[in-house]
C-alpha cells in the first residue's frame, strides 16, 4: 500500500502549459482550453484551510507547475496557512539546476511527484519526444536526495510501450535515497477508442507489476497501482488504490474524463470490490471485456493485509 493518505491532500491545477510532449498525455487535446486555478480560488482554499485544517497538504499540479515563476511564492502562502506538506507534481527536468531546487525547498516545497516515463534515456525520452529530459530528470531527483527532509514520489503509466520495463524502471531508481513510493498507473485515453494503441492487456502487464513490487519491497520503496482489476493482482491486491486527493480543476475536464466510460466489468453488479475501477469503454473495444479472466471479489474474500 502507499504512504499517503490521500484524503489529507488537496490538489490545484495550477498550469496548462507543458515543455514536453509525451505520447500518452491526458489532456493534450484540451490544454490550450483548459483555465487554470485563479488566484482567487487559491485564496480560497488557503482560507479554509487556515480556519479549518481541512487538509493537511497541498498539491501543486498542471501540466507542468514548475513553468510558474511564482511556484516558490504558491509554496510559501500555503506553508502560511497551516499546510504541513506542499507537494509539487512535475516532470522533474528543471528540478536539475540545484539552486532552483534549494529555492523550492527553501520556500516550503518538501514533496515531489515526479513522472517517469521508461527505464533509461532512450526508453524515456522516446515517451516524452524530448531529448535529455531522462538525465535532466535523474540529476532533479539526486540534487533532492542531497536536501534534507525531501520525499520523493514517481509515477509511471503502464502502456503498451512500458510495460515491460516496470522492474528496471525500479532498478534505475532505487538509488534515489529521497524516494518514498512509486506508483504505476495503466493507461486510459481521454476518450471511447484506443487510438494511439497505447492500450496494454491487463493479462500481459501484471508478470510486470508483480516483479516490479518485488524489487521495490527489496528497497523498502512503496507501492501503489491504479487503474488495474484488482481480481488480477493476485498477493499485490492491496497495492491497487485508486482513491485520489481532491482535485480542483476547470470543470471542463470532467466532460472529457466521462468519456472513459469505466466500471465496464461484466461481474460489476457481484463484485465487491471497493478500489475496482473495472475497464474503460476504449478497453473493452480493444481486448474484450475478459470475462473468462476476471472475477467478482466475494463479500468476505480476504485481501492481504496492507503494509505499514
Amino acid at each position: 500500500m502507499g504512504r499517503y493518505d490521500h484524503s489529507r491532500y488537496v490538489s490545484l491545477t495550477m498550469e496548462f502549459r507543458c515543455n514536453l510532449r509525451c505520447v500518452h498525455c491526458m489532456i493534450e487535446g484540451t490544454m490550450d482550453r483548459l483555465t487554470p486555478v485563479s488566484d482567487q480560488q487559491f485564496e480560497g482554499v488557503l482560507a479554509i484551510n487556515r480556519h479549518e485544517r481541512r487538509w493537511s497538504g497541498l498539491i501543486l499540479t498542471g501540466s507542468e507547475i514548475t513553468l510558474r515563476r511564482d511556484l516558490p511564492e504558491l509554496a510559501r502562502k500555503a506553508r502560511a496557512a497551516g499546510f504541513e506538506h506542499v507537494r509539487i507534481q512535475t516532470h522533474g527536468m528543471h528540478l536539475s539546476r540545484a539552486n532552483y531546487a534549494q529555492e523550492l525547498v527553501e520556500a516550503g516545497v518538501d514533496e515531489f511527484f515526479v513522472s517517469v516515463a521508461g527505464s533509461d534515456a532512450a526508453t524515456h525520452d522516446e515517451i516524452t519526444c524530448i531529448p535529455n529530459s531522462f538525465a535532466k530528470m535523474m540529476r532533479g531527483l539526486e540534487i533532492l536526495s542531497d536536501i534534507p527532509g525531501t520525499a520523493v514520489i514517481t509515477n509511471t503509466v503502464v502502456t503498451e510501450r512500458s510495460y515491460r520495463l516496470l522492474p528496471a524502471v525500479v532498478d534505475a531508481l532505487k538509488p534515489i535515497r529521497a524516494l518514498t513510493q512509486m506508483e504505476f498507473w495503466h493507461y486510459f485515453p481521454m476518450t471511447e477508442h484506443d487510438d494511439k494503441a497505447l492500450l496494454a492487456d491487463y493479462r500481459e502487464i501484471v508478470p510486470y507489476l508483480a516483479e516490479a513490487c518485488r524489487r521495490a519491497d527489496e528497497h523498502d520503496i512503496a507501492v501503489e497501482i491504479k487503474n488495474v482489476p484488482e481480481c488480477l493482482l493476485g498477493r499485490d491486491a492491496h497495492r491497487l488504490e485508486n482513491g485520489q486527493p481532491q482535485l480542483v480543476i476547470d470543470t471542463d475536464f470532467w466532460v472529457e474524463f466521462d468519456r472513459n466510460g469505466f466500471y465496464q466489468c461484466p461481474y460489476r453488479q457481484s463484485c465487491r470490490s471497493r478500489q475496482c475501477l473495472g475497464l474503460t469503454s476504449a478497453y473493452v473495444e480493444r481486448f474484450g471485456d475478459h470475462r473468462d479472466a476476471l472475477r467478482p471479489i466475494s463479500p468476505d474474500e480476504q485481501i492481504p493485509a496492507r503494509a505499514s
